[in-house]
């Protein structure tokens, strides 16, 4: 006898997991269906063990390099890469455990396996333990993320020489000369980590500048502090061809000085990511695919082409990243479930990378508001001048604002520096309410608090910088 639910959620990651908590909550009668990751690829191989290890990366960096800046001094100091492997799987393995306990808190059912969509109501599922179930459902939602791609002809993960981002976060060595394909958030964070733990690492991007999606300030930035750490970098450079060879591989690469071969113990391979939209049965309900990329397409409400089935998260192409997933998800649930919502705009979302110097940025450029037509007026506040990250030993890097000059509208945000990840939601909330840069202005900041930086920036807009 098939299992008849409200809705049914096929992917249990950040998206999928919080879209049955919020329907669950709703009165819904919901089931999830995971074939391995719950919480997904952020929870047990992603953005939450990553960055326990760029904590202690941030830890070996301190004591390898500005020990006796501190006043401290070492003999025969080890930094032992094994042990931050360690903590990082018992950090996801904590944080999975919990996702778990949340589905019976709210009696989602789960089942694990890989479920494949019959038709506009039915989905089996190919249970890990062995047998299959039926689940009929009023409502789907598709939450099945997205793999890594790969340069044309260069096959991943076959073994430890070429890789993905997965093979890199489970291994618990460091590689002592390593390149880097795309200077991403996962390249750039990858990048750190391994410096930071005595490897070799050259990062290749095809785009002109490190971070190449961020500010152009922010990426001038981060070359400055990369360069510091000794990290090389060839950007406006492609990858022509990559080959294992007997010591690890060669990567043959083009760029403003020519072709040259690079030869490396590991290549990390990270320039994106591609739907999971195969093998599931999408094509039993005649899903329409972009045409770029083939995402599943949407509507502001998580909607597909057919009506009772949605799609979040990665799968979408939208903004591939785990808080827009679960903000997606909680839309979605809300919409099935008769609810007030909202839509949400992608542009204005935050994003973070959780290098050092941190990134985190929203909205738009200072360039990208020019083009849309804004008149601007932008205010650039730096750490160097903020007392507490001065007592931190972080002064590197800024707060970098950008408004409408005609209403005081605020369009967006660029920050590189410490902790900028944690002050951005100032911003995006002040945003999101239709505050002005007088208005953070006038808002008093704690002092010393990196967050006085916020505050400054928007002085330089209203009436002038306070402390430069």
């Amino acid at each position: 006898m098939p299992s008849e639910y409200d809705v049914v959620i096929l992917g249990a990651g950040p998206g999928g997991y919080v879209c049955a908590i919020r329907a669950a909550q709703l009165g819904l009668k919901v089931a999830i269906v995971e074939k391995k990751y719950w919480g997904g690829v952020c929870l047990n191989v992603g953005c939450i063990p990553s960055k326990a290890l760029l904590r202690n990366a941030e830890l070996a960096h301190i004591v390898r390099h500005r020990a006796k800046e501190f006043g401290f001094s070492f003999e025969n100091l080890e930094v032992d890469y094994q042990v931050a492997f360690k903590r990082s799987r018992q950090v996801s393995g904590r944080l999975v455990k919990g996702v778990g306990f949340l589905m019976k808190k709210n009696k989602i059912d789960t089942y694990e396996g890989w479920g494949t969509i019959r038709d506009a109501n039915t989905l089996t599922v190919a249970l890990n333990d062995g047998g299959e179930e039926t689940l009929t459902f009023r409502n789907l939602v598709i939450a099945t993320g997205a793999h890594p791609r790969t340069i044309p002809g260069i096959e991943l993960d076959k073994d430890d020489v070429i890789v993905s981002y997965l093979p890199a976060i489970l291994s618990d060595s460091v590689p002592q000369q390593v390149v880097v394909v795309g200077a991403g958030p996962i390249g750039l964070e990858f990048s750190y980590i391994w410096a930071s733990y005595g490897a070799d690492v050259t990062i290749v991007e095809m785009l002109d500048r490190l971070a190449p999606l961020e500010d152009p300030d922010i990426s001038a930035e981060l070359e400055k502090a990369y360069k510091r750490l000794k990290i090389k970098f060839m950007t406006g450079t492609r990858v022509e061809a990559v080959e294992r060879t007997g010591a690890g591989a060669a990567v043959k690469v083009s760029g403003p000085d020519g072709e040259q071969t690079l030869e490396a113990e590991k290549v990390l391979v990270a320039i994106g990511f591609a739907p999971n939209v195969e093998g599931f049965g999408l094509e039993n309900l005649g899903v329409r695919l972009t045409e770029r990329g083939g995402f599943i397409e949407i509507d502001e409400h998580m909607r597909t082409n057919v009506p009772n089935v949605y799609a979040i998260g990665d799968v979408t192409g939208k903004l591939m990243l785990a808080h827009v997933g679960s903000a997606m998800g909680i839309v979605a649930a809300e919409t099935i479930a008769g609810h007030e919502t909202v839509e949400l705009d992608y542009r204005m979302m935050p994003r973070c990378t959780y290098c050092q110097p941190q990134i985190a940025s929203f909205g738009y450029t200072e360039e990208q508001a020019r083009e849309a037509g804004y008149e601007v007026s932008v205010a650039r506040f730096p750490f160097q001048a903020n007392g507490k990250a001065l007592g931190l030993g972080e002064s590197l890097g800024f707060v970098k604002l950008v408004t409408d000059a005609r209403y005081g509208e605020i369009l967006g945000a660029h920050m590189i520096g410490p902790d900028v990840t944690e002050l951005l939601p100032e911003y995006t909330l002040a945003h999101n309410a239709e505050l002005t840069a007088e208005e953070i202005a006038r808002n008093v900041h704690a002092h010393p608090t990196l967050s006085e930086v916020l505050m400054e920036a928007a002085h330089g807009l209203v009436g002038g910088y306070i402390h430069i």
